[in-house]
């Protein structure tokens, strides 16, 4: 059936301001009617569905652009097995606070104890909440970074991670780093210094990272810096993965 001219008007309209929402005003009209909607309540309901139209995709798009390996939520974590933390710990840095406060959280763990998890669940509040996130593992940041200043790149790359509000490196520890990798990673963590905040996961305690930096004095700045207003999470405990494998 076409639509009549008024019909038509308003599509183009729609579609020339960039509101595809109301190309779908008949649905929502219809409703109006049912209830007897005033002229200003229906266009309230337009800007309303236009409105939360418009965030949802937003939250795709920085849900996407985080690069997340996969997607995690904080219901599905199991706070109860947090041996060392109260779960309203993790409520609370789930309002975000700290990446207004630029404060960083380090998570130190033995592996299976939902540190990624945990991670990206609190990357996918901060991208609800309209936070720009990025995630990496530390090896793949050490690679990029040491590509990008070879290609004469680096600077470009360290303004758009300076750019993310919240940047999260996960798995520190499971590679070790040559020298220049580690002054690579220094220089992000201390341009990110009280400017953006960093989520970081690691299964070795700070008088172990010597075993993969190189640099004895490099590391004591390296962790002078990520502690300096951090929120720092011990996890360790019994294996999660173990636990959901052997039940």
């Amino acid at each position: 059936m076409n639509p009549s001219p008024i019909n038509a008007q308003i599509l183009l309209y729609a579609k020339s301001l960039r509101l595809p929402t109301l190309r779908g005003y008949e649905q929502i009209l219809r409703v109006s009617q049912d209830k007897q909607d005033t002229y200003e309540e229906f266009l309230l309901k337009i800007l309303d569905t236009e409105y939360n139209s418009r965030q949802a995709n937003q939250q795709r798009r920085r849900i996407k652009s985080a690069k997340f390996p996969f997607e995690k939520t904080l219901d599905e974590f199991d706070s109860s097995r947090l041996e060392h933390i109260p779960p309203n710990v993790i409520w609370e840095l789930s309002a975000c606070d700290y990446i207004d406060k630029k404060q960083n959280i380090i998570m130190i763990g033995n592996p299976g104890t939902g540190k990624t998890h945990l991670a990206i669940a609190l990357g996918m509040k901060a991208c609800h909440k309209g936070y720009d996130v990025l995630f990496s593992t530390a090896a793949n940041l050490a690679i990029q970074l040491g590509e990008a200043e070879t290609q004469h790149k680096l600077s470009r790359l360290l303004k758009q991670l300076n750019r993310i509000d919240l940047l999260i490196l996960d798995e520190l520890s499971y590679l070790s780093f040559n020298k220049a990798q580690s002054e690579l990673l220094f220089q992000v963590i201390s341009e990110r210094s009280e400017r953006g905040s960093i989520i970081l996961t690691t299964n070795l305690e700070f008088s172990k990272w010597e075993e993969f930096f190189p640099d004895t004095m490099l590391t004591s700045a390296l962790i002078d810096r990520i502690t300096y207003r951090s929120a720092i999470l011990n996890m360790n405990g019994a294996s999660y993965r173990l636990h959901k494998k052997t039940k």
